[in-house]
């Protein structure tokens, strides 16, 4: 919503559904921590990749970043997954980078795509991760999503914010933006800005685009090659995808924007498209593959995180704490 982002008036008279919408989530996280309400302790260190605010903040670039880095270290990552806006007939669902976007949800095709980690969706995430270590040998389950998911027990929570956006107008669902009250963030263990540093960060992620792909052929072209076409974003912060083209010099004659994990049909971008490239990004591209057209590209975009200290302490922390986790749960 617009004004969960500006000083509008209009979210003071939400105020009230924000109070009941904060009663109701305080008393449900008191009856997991008083164990009133049972949650799931995995065989396995299980870190958290969520977001405090609503919308589209860069979860799945941080998803596909810890994967990459943890094989980096020797360690083998699996990831589970809600799986939202999956359609399949039975969960748990293990997602590969051919399982159809449909019935997998794409954000976790994509993940699957980029990574080659198992992948398992689940509404109920103790039974995604049963079936995930059933199927592969993990030392680090990545849940994608989940920070408000208290019936599962986590050893790291990472938060992933838009560096611009923040926490909004800082108010609780439906007056603001946020899940839960900015307070929560002093006791996650990692926090990750997408798109520049602000007053929270801990790490900061860096979008780097190098290239188009065309969808219906795999050919790679520079970005630099372009000089305009029309582009299309199903993702949680459209208008970030239409600068970034723009600021690399290519001029779009038009932008459509549509809701997250948006389904796409043949004739609606053809109507975009008409004669001139259409970009769009990786996670919507995954959803068109079966009807593209020649003149369809999307634009991976790879994930580099830095300290938000020059001196690096940071970073060095989290993966020290990692590493000990994984030793702490080999030896039981």
């Amino acid at each position: 919503m617009p004004f969960w982002y500006s000083h509008s008036k209009l979210a003071w008279l939400f105020l009230p559904f924000s109070l009941l919408f904060w009663l109701l989530s305080r008393i449900r996280r008191a009856l997991f921590s008083l164990g009133l309400k049972s949650s799931y302790r995995a065989p396995k260190p299980v870190v958290i990749v969520g977001n405090l605010s609503v919308g589209g903040n860069g979860k799945t670039p941080v998803v596909i970043w810890l994967a990459e880095e943890l094989k980096k270290r020797g360690l083998r990552a699996g990831v589970i997954s809600r799986g939202y806006g999956s359609k399949a007939q039975n969960y748990p669902l293990p997602v590969t980078a051919n399982t159809d976007p449909v019935k997998g949800g794409d954000e976790p095709v994509l993940i699957a795509k980029r990574t080659g980690v198992p992948v398992v969706i689940a509404p109920n995430r103790r039974q995604a991760i049963e079936l995930l270590l059933k199927q592969a040998e993990c030392d680090v389950i990545i849940a994608d999503d989940g920070l408000q998911h208290y019936s599962l027990q986590r050893d790291v929570e990472i938060v992933v914010m838009d560096a611009e956006r923040a926490l909004g107008n800082g108010f609780l669902l439906p007056a603001g933006p946020l899940r839960e009250l900015p307070s929560r963030l002093k006791s996650v263990d990692f926090i990750i800005t997408n798109g520049g540093k602000n007053q929270y960060s801990n790490a900061v992620l860096k979008l780097i685009p190098n290239y188009a792909i065309n969808l219906k052929t795999d050919e790679k072209r520079p970005l630099s090659a372009f000089q305009c076409g029309a582009a299309i974003a199903g993702i949680g912060n459209p208008q970030r995808f239409f600068t970034m083209l723009e600021r690399l010099g290519i001029r779009l004659s038009e932008t459509q924007a549509f809701r997250d994990h948006q389904h796409f049909s043949a004739a609606q971008l053809e109507k975009i498209a008409s004669n001139q490239p259409l970009f769009m990004t990786e996670k919507d591209a995954v959803k068109c593959q079966a009807f593209a057209q020649d003149n369809w590209w999307y634009v991976p975009v790879e994930g580099e995180i830095v300290d938000a200290d020059e001196s690096g302490e940071n970073l060095a922390c989290f993966w020290a704490k990692i590493e000990a986790l994984v030793e702490k749960y080999r030896h039981g």
